[in-house]
């Protein structure tokens, strides 16, 4: 079975997207690197999603080059099928699988024994610093459910919980007549915004911050101390 991918990249910074695995990715200093770590990621994907794996195949069908700073998981790109119209179905499956990702980042996050202790250097990125501890890592992946829903219209806050804010913006956009078929709009910083984006960058950003809250926890506090929600070492 093909893994079909977009590749957004900046000079020799690249982050590959599945396309018909919305949410997975890998990340590499070349498109090479990237299609190499794919398969596998892909294989951890569906453990942790319950669902059947096969063999895969990389397929690129879509490239965006951008200025934007891609080793830092910075990303402006819209999937061609983002443009498209969702079926009450495929809305209805990846909303669960964004709301089972915000529920075991919340079990994750749980998890460590202290939320304010890390043993990663700090370190400055784009948008400031680069969260370290449990607490950083939750609160900046909380918070940007106003962000990601404001940028297709919807007015929410990022209060309570990660995943009871997020669920109270999927509420805010069901009420909106014909949400399933809304158009792409252009949203803050020029940058287009589809209601298949919103879902594929809630399950994206959680797995982006997910994966270095885990590797984080277990060289702060041993391989053991933090359950690995996620699947990332099977």
């Amino acid at each position: 079975m093909s893994i079909k991918c977009v590749w957004e990249h900046n000079g020799r910074d690249s982050i590959l997207y599945a396309d018909n695995y919305i949410g997975a990715f890998t990340r590499g200093a070349s498109q090479e690197e990237a299609v190499r770590k794919m398969p596998e990621e892909i294989r951890r994907f569906q453990l942790w999603k319950g669902e059947p794996i096969d063999d895969y195949s990389v397929e690129i069908i879509q490239e965006k080059e951008s200025d934007l700073q891609i080793k830092d998981a910075d990303s402006d790109v819209l999937f061609r099928t983002e443009e498209m119209p969702l079926s009450a179905e495929e809305y209805l499956y990846l909303k669960s699988v964004a709301m089972k990702s915000a529920a075991d980042f919340l079990t994750l996050y749980m998890a460590f024994p202290d939320k304010n202790k890390s043993a990663n250097p700090i370190r400055k990125t784009f948008y400031g610093t680069v969260p370290r501890t449990a607490e950083e890592m939750y609160q900046h992946t909380k918070n940007v459910n106003t962000y990601y829903f404001s940028e297709i219209g919807i007015d929410v806050d990022n209060e309570g919980t990660i995943a009871s804010c997020r669920a109270r913006g999927f509420d805010a956009l069901e009420a909106i007549p014909n949400y399933l078929s809304m158009k792409v709009v252009t949203g803050s910083y020029d940058e287009l915004w589809s209601v298949r984006k919103v879902l594929r960058r809630f399950i994206w950003h959680d797995r982006i911050h997910a994966k270095a809250m885990y590797k984080m926890g277990t060289i702060t506090f041993g391989a053991d101390a933090i359950p690995d929600v996620f699947g990332f070492e099977r």
